[in-house]
């Protein structure tokens, strides 16, 4: 077998056991996500319409690192979706986040953002941030830092598109301070 033939069959092999993970967590397969039928055609939710929100991950999350290039949301990718307020659930706004495991059918992220979070001010509040660097899930590639402090359980519908993938080297820093942080 050739390394171009065992490349090929391992990466099936992914996708295939990818396809079993998402039917039992109650996800669609490729083409059958309900994605577009929640959505208008500007990618928006409907007015109004406010994603239930489980509420924040408590305890140590289970980090893993597999992104796969393809059209769902996985460990190691930055992606754009729907991010709730911490003071209040039923609000918040569209923004990237760093996917870094799942657990009960939902993704586990943590939010990202452009704006400068070093300081006192921010420790003395709880709140820790990691930098990222910057990639293409920012248009004008900005450095990005990650909140490590609060951990989202996201549902993998509401995810708007696939930003990037972090480098490994840089995830797993992510996910060291992560879990020294909650």
């Amino acid at each position: 077998m050739t390394q171009r033939t065992l490349t090929r069959a391992v990466s099936l092999a992914r996708r295939v056991v990818r396809l079993a993970r998402r039917q039992q967590a109650g996800r669609p397969g490729a083409g059958g996500s309900t994605r577009a039928r929640r959505r208008g055609p500007s990618g928006s939710r409907a007015p109004g319409a406010t994603p239930a929100y489980a509420g924040d991950f408590t305890g140590t999350p289970p980090i893993t690192y597999e992104p796969v290039m393809d059209d769902l949301a996985d460990p190691g990718e930055v992606v754009w979706t729907w991010v709730p307020y911490e003071e209040d659930h039923t609000r918040g706004k569209d923004r990237p986040v760093l996917v870094i495991g799942r657990h009960d059918g939902r993704l586990l992220a943590l939010q990202l953002t452009s704006q400068d979070h070093d300081g006192e001010d921010e420790a003395r509040r709880g709140r820790y941030w990691v930098e990222v660097g910057s990639g293409a899930w920012d248009r004008q590639r900005r450095p990005s830092e990650a909140r490590v402090d609060r951990v989202l359980q996201l549902d993998p519908e509401g995810v708007r598109r696939i930003g990037a993938v972090l480098p490994r080297e840089v995830f797993d820093h992510v996910a060291e301070q992560v879990r020294r942080r909650v």
